[in-house]
């Protein structure tokens, strides 16, 4: 899911760097001292869930848990799965700096808008009904983000198309993965601490 320095085109580059200062923006206004225990947490989890890469022909994929970030922060899922990546990026090379940007959009934004749709929606009727609209959440996160990688790939040359299909074929068992570890988890946050999503909707 991260895209490597120099295969993407210089106005893709840009753009994504610039939505991303942005997200970043607006997640950190978003993000109230009582939520940075959980930023951290949810930060560290995806920076040790997409360590580990399993490989599917020329290309891998990993877990990300980008939606249960979203779905638990809101904006504030932005600098959070942002510095997870920059993290990855220096300490073991994944992705790159230059393209720190645009793999920040192509995983936060997913995380936000899962939010968006479903973030309400997990914390009413009961803890079940909330976990099932979180695997929902979680799998939506996933979808979006091939989607977006696909399309990074897409806009930056025709040659890439090939690349983009595989992508997002290539994750499908990794969004029902997602769905049932963020089903699981937001249960259990639903039963242990339910202020998170109180929080979460006024993000």
């Amino acid at each position: 899911m991260h895209i490597v320095d120099g295969a993407l085109s210089n106005p893709v580059v840009i753009g994504g760097a610039l939505a991303a200062v942005g997200g970043i923006a607006m997640g950190l206004k978003s993000l109230d001292l009582d939520r940075i225990p959980a930023a951290g947490v949810l930060s560290a989890s995806f920076f040790v869930a997409s360590l580990i890469h399993v490989p599917i022909g020329p290309s891998s994929v990993h877990l990300i848990l980008n939606g249960l970030a979203g779905l638990l922060l809101g904006w504030a899922a932005f600098p959070a799965l942002f510095v997870g990546l920059l993290l990855q990026a220096v300490f073991f090379g994944f992705g790159g700096l230059t393209v720190l940007g645009i793999n920040a959009v192509n995983i936060a934004f997913p995380a936000v808008l899962a939010w968006m749709l479903f973030g309400r929606l997990i914390g009413r009727g009961s803890p079940v009904q909330g976990a099932i609209w979180g695997g929902i959440g979680g799998a939506f996160a996933i979808a979006a983000t091939t989607a977006l990688v696909a399309v990074s790939l897409a806009l930056s040359g025709k040659e890439f198309i090939p690349a983009a299909k595989l992508v997002f074929f290539a994750h499908i068992p990794v969004m029902v993965i997602e769905a049932v570890l963020t089903g699981f988890a937001i249960l259990l946050a639903r039963k242990v601490k339910p202020e998170l999503f109180l929080k979460g909707r006024a993000a």
